[in-house]
């Protein structure tokens, strides 16, 4: 969800709460029925008063407490990890054994505790049940070079050299202590990433034996960059053509005999890296193609309050995340598990079909292939009070539950983390609401209505959530 530039979430500002009719959608309400007496084939018959929306909902929320999984700590391991460090994650080894993508989703990128939960189930994801790459909403060209030489640097470098500031956070060092600490076993958790966006720091060649060439792929870098920052519409088409043929200038010098001996000396732990470098510089050059003019065109239309530009550039992101994810799970690790971290909005299955969102078009998790999807799983964060974080870092209050949510529902459950299955829920009285439109806040604030079942298999919700202690601003990387 980050961008290059700081783009506010426009669509937001129009985002409106529809109204809905029936009371199972919005329930509440109370139903009126009143008692009464009827004679049925001569037999006085009591007719019970019809349940209400109230009682519809404390039902739904004895369900929740009878059936969520509390989990006891959302803290990484900081030291070894031991045979009972995960003891209370346990139930999600049968919910996974046939899995081989992990989704892990958040409402919003601004806060600590999901960083830290997320965190603590991939370190378990990872030592308990072999899952080897974790794929980044990141640049693609960024994790992998950052992965390639994790070794030669410290946590907070690699942290701020893979991934969009929007996580660069205390909260979220642990992880990267964890990918270091494991790069140097026998099983180690391989970092990339899927998004095609500009991202700090840019290519800048280090990795072409042509120095000449490498100092023409960062200046063009840079142009591109402007560009996508800007609204010069005219002045990039007048370019286009230019930067096109210096990124292809550079991929052919890519995959010559002369660099991929180069690389090999230079990267020889990471065959893999001459691929991922190959895929990033074709994304570039459909980038300059295609995404910069939509992008530009994005920027101009929204200050006239315009928005299909603006969705048209989403739907472009994420196909092109769509495809890149599949790329890496089927040619560059095809037997390896992999554990996907991206918002929510990018991960359900079915982003267009939610109510009152400010984006209603196909995402990622829409358009992934159904042969993928089966043997996924797709796991949503919710925070249901407290504070969180927008992309700008601006703080703001968690909206009070409403009545009958997701979020009112599992924190019934009085404990500060539940998690509940939904994938292998059969219908009853007690968990209909996963089966039916329930509200849940986006970002903590923009209430929206979905189907659970259809959008998510699991669903996490942490309670008392804060911002994330940000480290964006230590670094000259940092592009807000």
């Amino acid at each position: 969800m980050y961008h290059f530039r700081k783009r506010k979430r426009v669509a937001a500002l129009t985002l409106t709460t529809v109204i809905l009719a029936t009371a199972t959608l919005f329930p509440t309400g109370q139903a009126h029925a009143q008692s009464s007496i009827e004679t049925i084939q001569g037999h006085v018959t009591e007719v019970q008063t019809a349940r209400t929306s109230d009682e519809k909902i404390e039902l739904w929320k004895q369900w929740a407490r009878e059936h969520a999984y509390r989990i006891k700590s959302i803290t990484p391991v900081h030291e070894d990890i031991e045979s009972n460090s995960f003891t209370d994650l346990d139930m999600l080894k049968p919910l996974l054994k046939d899995k081989r993508i992990v989704f892990l989703g958040e409402s919003s990128h601004g806060v600590a505790e999901f960083n830290l939960a997320k965190t603590r189930l991939i370190q378990f994801l990872h030592k308990e049940m072999g899952y080897n790459v974790l794929a980044f909403e990141s640049g693609l060209s960024n994790t992998s070079l950052s992965n390639a030489i994790i070794n030669q640097k410290s946590a907070e470098q690699t942290m701020q050299s893979s991934i969009f500031g929007v996580w660069w956070s205390k909260e979220i060092l642990p992880l990267f202590d964890y990918l270091k600490t494991s790069a140097q076993t026998e099983q180690p958790l391989i970092l990339t990433g899927f998004d095609m966006q500009l991202q700090s720091p840019l290519l800048d060649g280090h990795w072409l034996k042509d120095q000449k060439l490498a100092k023409q792929l960062a200046q063009t870098e840079k142009q591109l960059s402007e560009f996508y920052i800007g609204a010069d519409l005219q002045s990039y088409r007048a370019k286009k053509q230019e930067m096109i043929q210096t990124y292809k200038n550079i991929l052919k010098s890519l995959q010559s005999k002369e660099n991929q001996t180069y690389l090999q000396q230079e990267y020889p732990n990471h065959p893999e890296l001459s691929k991922l470098l190959e895929r990033s510089l074709e994304d570039r050059i459909r980038l300059a193609q295609e995404y910069i003019e939509i992008s530009i065109r994005s920027l101009i239309e929204l200050e006239e309050g315009k928005m299909d530009a603006f969705l048209d550039s989403l739907v472009w992101r994420d196909k092109a995340m769509n495809d890149n994810l599949i790329w890496l799970a089927t040619e560059v690790y095809p037997n390896e598990k992999f554990i996907v971290w991206g918002h929510n909005d990018h991960i359900r299955k079915a982003n267009s079909k939610v109510m009152d969102s400010s984006y209603p078009v196909p995402l990622m998790g829409e358009i992934f292939p159904e042969e993928l999807r089966e043997i996924s799983y797709v796991l949503g964060l919710y925070a249901s009070s407290g504070q969180t974080a927008d992309n700008a870092g601006e703080v703001h209050n968690v909206e009070p539950a409403l009545p009958g949510s997701i979020e009112a529902i599992m924190s019934a459950t009085n404990t500060p983390y539940s998690f509940l299955d939904l994938r292998y829920q059969k219908r009853e009285a007690g968990n209909a609401w996963m089966f039916e439109p329930r509200f849940a806040y986006s970002w903590g604030i923009y209430p929206e209505s979905f189907v659970p079942k259809e959008q998510f298999d699991g669903i996490l919700v942490i309670d008392n959530v804060h911002p994330p202690q940000y480290m964006r601003f230590n670094s000259s990387n940092s592009k807000e």
